[in-house]
């Protein structure tokens, strides 16, 4: 399946596979997740494709500085995050799902995960 979005501006414009349709999300409470209530899917990286200037955006790293947590410079609204799956070493994505305009946020299953208590 092939997904697209981008930031509130359009600065930051992104294009994405998944192997099957986006059926559930994850919502995080960790300092920043809670904050920006981001509702998560996470890939490949290799499956996600940057279709702006790399330059419009701004990143953000914190705790133990592992996650390009990325916004937008002009509107500040933060679409995905990069790192690596700390037990495969492959560089994922984080892709924030509310800033995918085709999906039905409400038809997501969401899964909440406690990252305030690790």
């Amino acid at each position: 399946m092939h997904y697209e979005g981008s930031c509130h501006c359009g600065r930051i414009a992104f294009a994405f596979e998944s192997g099957e349709p986006i059926s559930g999300a994850l919502s995080c409470n960790c300092s920043i997740c809670r904050r920006r209530g981001s509702l998560l899917w996470f890939g490949p990286r290799d499956a996600f494709e940057l279709k702006s200037d790399p330059a419009d955006l701004e990143s953000y790293r914190f705790n133990t500085g592992h996650i390009d947590h990325h916004h937008c410079r002009v509107c500040g609204v933060a679409p995905f995050s990069e790192a690596q799956d700390p037990r495969t070493g492959v560089p994922t994505v984080a892709v924030n799902l509310r800033c995918v305009p085709a999906l039905d946020l409400d038809a997501l299953a969401v899964t909440h995960y406690d990252g305030a208590g690790r």
